[in-house]
């Protein structure tokens, strides 16, 4: 019979659950190494109670980085048909974790339908479904309203979820000290902003904050604790209002622990080069090496088209220095709702800055991948490369569209190969190249 309510409260009781069993031995670790890293916070394993289609995954010290993916209904974009591409794209291509931002329509269809379907951990912003779902002006929204609608996603399912608790007046008093350039960028962090302002509460989750946990941890979902006030342009990057979120959203990571509510902490955003790996290390001080949760960073803010190649550079840096799960960024980023495509670009781009992270920091088996790949290479097995690349499909388009007439090589190189060339002398063999006519 089942003891626990969470994983951390298993963890905290010396009981080993299948879930972790299941990420030990995905992660190659021992089980009870992380069930004391679950216990302590330093590692979540995200998995509602009532999500029985996920294949657990875990998120924090010592693991793979892992990679979410945003996608969701939007008033010019309501083909539900083609969010499920994105989906079946996503998981395809190896994303852990997929976040329903959809703030249209009757979002808990599609989102059921998700949960129904997805092995990857499942998270949500409650409050974009928050003015759908009560059918209410922003105004007249109460805190108990907030809290139906988290109960409604835990219901469902849903295994994380972006509660933006930490915006209390402590931290928007620190912003509007601190003049910003872009001001706020979060959809969430805004709308609880205006609805501090237009009714001088409290931000309700932190005022509730108590009762939010207990919920939560009732169908062990998993709070991601939103930054609010993330830096929407590298201008506003390691400002006050930042800083002054972090300090609050460290104060509330050992609340939630206290009641055995597993956590993520979300952070930046856009952001210098310079200036990530403090970031990283400061919030693994501020909120007790709870698993870090980055959008990016966006290290410019010039290359709308190709924010996936500006957020894959930060994302290797942080993770390099700490992260722990990283939020894919698309091509479209800043522009419109990704197309399949751009799911696509944007999954391999971050997986790719999660692996180069994983080699980076020492993650156990990192690098067996690339070992395979370069015994494939130095024995000019095409098949065998393709089998080891991220994108087989892509690779193998690229070596075939352009094919080459020296068997083994590729088209750039041909009898010049410089594989080929050393192969032939370790083998005793004579390097020879047929006359210039």
């Amino acid at each position: 019979m089942q003891t626990y309510h969470t994983q951390m409260e298993a963890a905290k009781k010396g009981v080993v659950t299948p879930e972790m069993k299941l990420v030990a031995e995905k992660e190659r670790l021992s089980v009870e190494v992380l069930r004391e890293r679950v216990a302590r916070g330093t590692v979540a394993i995200p998995c509602n109670r009532l999500h029985k289609s996920i294949s657990a995954e875990g998120i924090g010290e010592g693991l793979r980085t892992k990679i979410n993916v945003n996608l969701g209904i939007s008033g010019d974009c309501k083909d539900y048909t083609l969010e499920m591409q994105k989906v079946d794209m996503a998981l395809r291509f190896g994303a852990e974790a997929i976040m329903d931002l959809s703030n249209y329509g009757k979002t808990n269809t599609f989102r059921k339908a998700l949960v129904e379907k997805s092995p990857a951990m499942i998270g949500t912003v409650p409050m974009y479904d928050a003015i759908g779902y009560l059918e209410k002006d922003l105004r007249d929204i109460t805190a108990s309203d907030f809290l139906r609608v988290v109960r409604a996603h835990a219901e469902e399912g849903v295994d994380f979820m972006t509660i933006h608790a930490g915006i209390n007046r402590r931290a928007v008093e620190a912003l509007k000290r601190d003049k910003r350039r872009m001001n706020i960028v979060s959809r969430g962090g805004s709308l609880l902003f205006a609805w501090m302002e237009m009714t001088g509460n409290e931000n309700p989750f932190y005022e509730h904050y108590d009762e939010l946990l207990d919920l939560l941890r009732e169908y062990d979902v998993t709070i991601s604790l939103g930054d609010a006030l993330r830096p929407g342009c590298i201008d506003d990057s390691t400002d006050g209002g930042q800083i002054a979120e972090l300090v609050e959203l460290g104060a509330l990571t050992e609340r939630a622990w206290a009641k055995d509510v597993q956590v993520l902490v979300e952070g930046p955003g856009h952001m210098a080069m310079n200036e990530i790996q403090a970031n990283m290390k400061l919030q693994k001080r501020i909120c007790h090496n709870a698993p870090f949760y980055v959008l990016g960073p966006i290290v410019t803010d010039i290359a709308p088209g190709y924010d996936h190649i500006t957020s894959a550079i930060g994302g290797a840096i942080a993770a390099a220095s700490g992260a722990d799960f990283l939020c894919y960024v698309t091509p479209a980023e800043h522009l419109r709702l990704p197309d399949l495509n751009d799911v696509k670009e944007g999954v391999i781009a971050s997986r790719i800055a999660a692996h180069a992270a994983d080699i980076a920091k020492g993650v156990p088996h990192a690098t067996d991948a690339d070992n395979a790949m370069a015994d494939a290479r130095r024995k000019l097995d095409w098949e065998e490369m393709f089998a080891c690349a991220l994108d087989p499909e892509k690779a193998r388009a690229y070596y075939e569209s352009v094919p080459p007439t020296e068997k083994h090589t590729c088209s750039m190189c041909g009898k010049m190969c410089a594989v080929r060339t050393t192969n032939r002398i370790l083998n005793g063999e004579c390097v020879e190249f047929e006359p210039k006519t």
